[in-house]
């Protein structure tokens, strides 16, 4: 599975402290990317998990496991994982908290 996309140089992610995220412990992109803006390549190779309260896609790739993005279901907009993203540091990046555990 691929995907890609088009955006200004990343600068900052965000971490969601809910159950799922935190200890998943990714780094999302800062922004959703409206459906569109997103190429994605072979998405039968993932898998999804939603979420309890049925507000996310959660794709997980089926062969190794890797978190490459989550989408919100009712208008096709993803965040992606940074750490999916060639030439992007996301331990270098500045990030913020998302309080998912208030959804």
């Amino acid at each position: 599975m691929t995907f890609a996309f088009e955006d200004e140089p990343i600068t900052a992610g965000v971490r969601c402290n809910c159950s799922l995220c935190q200890r998943r412990g990714t780094v999302m992109s800062d922004r959703y990317y409206p459906r569109g803006a997103i190429t994605i390549s072979g998405l039968e190779a993932c898998t999804v998990y939603i979420w309890g309260d049925r507000m996310m896609n959660h794709y997980f790739c089926r062969s190794c496991g890797v978190f490459p993005f989550a989408g919100v279901i009712e208008d096709g907009r993803v965040r992606v994982n940074l750490g999916c993203v060639d030439g992007v540091d996301p331990a270098a990046l500045a990030i913020r908290t998302i309080d998912g555990r208030s959804f």
